[in-house]
């Protein structure tokens, strides 16, 4: 069942991103939701061809999508989607965008892709079946000195949390190169060994599930600020295999629930 979950999950990110896709570029209007993030008729028409998708090949599935809510929420498996991952880069006409895919069971994630139209890249993934790059099997990169890591984030700015901003500075000057290649494309360069380290200080179900399948199938680390491995902790640092201890050493030491709660 997980090969065939790789294989959906897959085919439904290649034709959901490839929507989005239309739209890049192109000046489409910009609306302001109401948690104040952004919002464009390619989220919506993205992420509406990806459920007409899943009604017709998984009726019984639920869904629940950044855009448009739960659908069967007592389903008990569920496709988890995220239309334009990165959609301040997409208004921006930056290519640091992709489109992600998860199947899940309770927390427990059977299948996730990634996938950045601009550049044609795909990783995907299911546990036991390995991540893949563009069909070929790919692995987080081996270095094992944070003095040699390359770090990501999506924004290192953590308003309200001083603590975890102090650490985050920490980890930042501990590290070789820093940069703010971000959202769902700093994993896709995690996952397939062109960056050490990726942290994130907001993640909604919807950005996680497929990327921690992904990270942990190439062979890296993904767990909340509290060390567990869960894409709906609310948080993430995801690292290769070496520097997962070491990170996390920094960030939270002891994995504190307290840290700036």
């Amino acid at each position: 069942m997980s090969e065939s979950l790789l294989h959906a999950v897959t085919e439904l990110a290649t034709l959901a991103g490839n929507e989005a896709n239309r739209y890049f570029r192109t000046g489409v209007a910009v609306e302001t939701k109401s948690d104040g993030s952004p919002v464009t008729a390619a989220d919506r028409a993205a992420e509406t061809v990806a459920r007409d998708w899943i009604r017709s090949r998984f009726p019984h599935d639920g869904i629940l999508g950044e855009e448009f809510g739960l659908e069967k929420p007592e389903a008990p498996r569920r496709w988890v989607l995220d239309p334009i991952d990165g959609t301040k880069s997409f208004i921006s006409g930056v290519p640091l965008w992709g489109t992600l895919v998860a199947v899940v069971e309770g927390e427990t994630v059977l299948a996730g892709a990634v996938y950045a139209p601009p550049t044609q890249e795909m990783v995907a993934a299911a546990p036991g079946q390995g991540a893949w790059f563009n069909g070929r099997r790919t692995h987080v990169s081996t270095t094992a000195e944070l003095g040699n890591a390359t770090l990501l984030t999506t924004d290192a700015r953590f308003p309200g949390r001083p603590q975890r901003q102090a650490r985050w500075d920490t980890l930042a000057r501990a590290s070789r190169i820093v940069r703010t290649w971000g959202d769902c494309y700093g994993y896709l360069l995690l996952a397939t060994g062109r960056a050490d380290i990726m942290v994130d200080d907001a993640m909604n179900p919807w950005d996680a599930a497929a990327v921690q399948v992904v990270v942990e199938e190439a062979g890296g680390r993904f767990t909340d600020f509290r060390g567990r491995s869960t894409a709906f902790g609310g948080d993430s640092i995801a690292t290769n295999g070496a520097l997962g201890t070491i990170v996390r050493d920094i960030l939270c030491p002891g994995g504190d629930p307290g840290l700036d709660a």
